[in-house]
């Protein structure tokens, strides 16, 4: 069988692979019934419906013709290092890393090193509209989580509220 678009069928493949995977971690749990559905129901359930699209994918690929054969492309290393190097920052500013003796910076300092570094992975950017899109997800942020749902986390560094 003749792969016609690789782009369809490794997307399909990592759909089938992460399913898998669910459905597989969630039977370690008490599954249940659907009358009485159990912790692992949910995952288990939805792991099988990730992998049977990712079959459907994969067939797609397998049948339907395209003009380029889809190739996949090179790999992009430089957005993904700035997405994962913005959560990990993020981690560390919020909860602070006592090993290191870095302390807690807050929830809105955190939202904005964010916002900085994860806009560092697109090909453009623009200094402006960053800090607006950070200032406006700090405060959805903290009238979210503190206001609304009055989760006990810092939201200023501690040398500032002391």
């Amino acid at each position: 069988m003749n792969i016609k678009s690789q782009k369809d069928f490794f997307s399909g493949l990592m759909f089938l692979v992460v399913g898998g995977a669910f459905a597989w971690g969630a039977t370690s749990y008490s599954i249940g019934t659907g009358a009485r559905m159990g912790p692992g129901y949910f995952p288990l359930l939805l792991g099988i419906l990730l992998a049977i699209l990712g079959c459907a994918v994969m067939f797609y690929s397998l049948v339907i013709e395209t003009p380029s054969g889809d190739k996949v492309g090179a790999f992009a290393w430089r957005p993904i290092g700035f997405i994962l190097g913005a959560n990990l920052a993020f981690g560390i500013l919020l909860g602070g890393l006592p090993s290191l003796k870095i302390p807690p910076m807050g929830l809105i300092l955190a939202i904005y090193a964010l916002t900085l570094i994860a806009s560092k992975a697109g090909s453009e950017f623009k200094l402006k509209d960053v800090f607006v899109l950070a200032t406006v997800l700090a405060v959805g942020s903290y009238l979210a989580f503190i206001v609304l749902l009055k989760l006990q986390m810092p939201v200023w560094p501690t040398f500032i509220t002391g």
